[in-house]
């Protein structure tokens, strides 16, 4: 609004220096994330290289292009299997899921107005735990125990069913106060803390081998990363993203207020109702394949919205890049920081999340929709 403001009054004579202006935050923007682009790049070489067992870069790419069909440079069989069958699923679910995650905080702090919303906070994460463990502790599943108790995708159904019917009560709470964004940011806690107790329940009621595996679950990992897995995220990572970004303009309006976007034409139910739903449907896909993963929706629209601001044009992309540099690297340490035992990656965002939003709280020297 204050942008609006200073606008008025302006003669044709400053178009041109309003034009330059204009042109040099875009640039501005624009390098960030080719930096971003770069960056995720070298991450995902250094991440492939490292580990349990050492290979080179060289190697690496050698293994990559073999496998293409490509024998442009020399490498082993060992290290095409290393790569090929082991690593780059993982490092590409770990990216497909910060893309995810970060993509999803941006959204639904933009749309509910609160910074500290992402699908952690809002209770996502707690359903889809709760589903997660009907299936490890009572081996049952909401699509029906006879067709799924011998599938492996019996935790992903369930955790994603659940993750994303949490939203969905959610959203239907906030229906009966006008969908309100702070109804909804709270119904959302409160459907997710009602998960939370049936978590802690099954916990109570569970043997060792299913509270074990329970356990594990819950802190997140890329253990069962698989090219399945991937070849199931990608279209949803994509045909989502690409919607939210559809409705970046929306977005970007509805963020000088409700009224002021109604009035420039802006539908605020549907706009929300669909980024919501486009964002449920994204972070719940990628949590019900890794457990529960925080702190990167949160953390990382922060650092890109310090930096180039809140235009979601730019903003959704940044986070989604940030995300995934972000998790890769976690996961890359959390490989290798005890090797050859893994920990769980959800222990070092945690540990990276929490000073830094700590920081953040005590050291913020803009707005937050500046």
């Amino acid at each position: 609004m204050n942008t609006l403001v200073e606008l008025q009054g302006l003669s044709a004579k400053d178009i041109p220096a309003i034009k330059s202006v204009y042109s040099r935050h875009t640039g501005r923007k624009l390098l960030f994330l080719f930096s971003l682009l770069v960056l995720l790049w070298f991450a995902m070489l250094f991440s492939t290289a490292v580990g349990a067992a050492g290979i080179g870069v060289r190697d690496v790419l050698g293994a990559i292009l073999a496998h293409l069909g490509l024998k442009w440079l020399p490498t082993s069989a060992l290290a095409e299997t290393i790569v090929w069958q082991l690593r780059l699923p993982r490092i590409l679910l770990a990216i497909l899921t910060g893309i995810s995650l970060a993509g999803a905080g941006a959204v639904m702090q933009g749309v509910l107005r609160n910074p500290l919303v992402s699908s952690y906070t809002l209770g996502l994460s707690s359903g889809a735990a709760f589903g997660a463990a009907l299936a490890i502790v009572l081996g049952t599943g909401v699509l029906g125990s006879s067709y799924l108790a011998l599938s492996k995708w019996l935790i992903v159904t369930n955790a994603f069913i659940f993750g994303a019917l949490t939203m969905i009560l959610a959203y239907l709470l906030a229906t009966f106060k006008g969908l309100a964004p702070e109804v909804l940011v709270l119904g959302g806690v409160a459907i997710g803390y009602l998960f939370q107790a049936g978590v802690s329940l099954l916990k109570y009621i569970s043997n060792h081998e299913s509270l074990r595996e329970l356990v594990v679950w819950l802190m997140g990992g890329f253990w069962g990363a698989s090219w399945g897995a991937v070849s199931i995220l990608v279209p949803i990572v994509l045909i989502s993203i690409g919607g939210l970004l559809y409705y970046a303009w929306d977005l970007n309006v509805m963020g000088a207020g409700e009224e002021v976007a109604a009035n420039l034409g802006v539908n605020v139910k549907r706009v929300r109702l669909a980024t919501l739903g486009l964002a449920t449907l994204v972070a719940s896909s990628a949590v019900a394949f890794t457990g529960i993963i925080g702190f990167i929706g949160l953390v990382s629209p922060h650092i890109c919205r310090m930096v180039i601001g809140s235009d979601n044009r730019f903003l959704i992309p940044a986070s989604c890049l940030m995300g995934a540099v972000l998790l890769l690297l976690s996961d890359t340490l959390a490989r290798t920081i005890i090797a050859p035992t893994e920990l769980p990656v959800g222990i070092i965002t945690a540990f990276m999340g929490s000073p830094f939003f700590i920081y953040l709280l005590i050291k913020k020297r803009r707005q937050w929709w500046g």
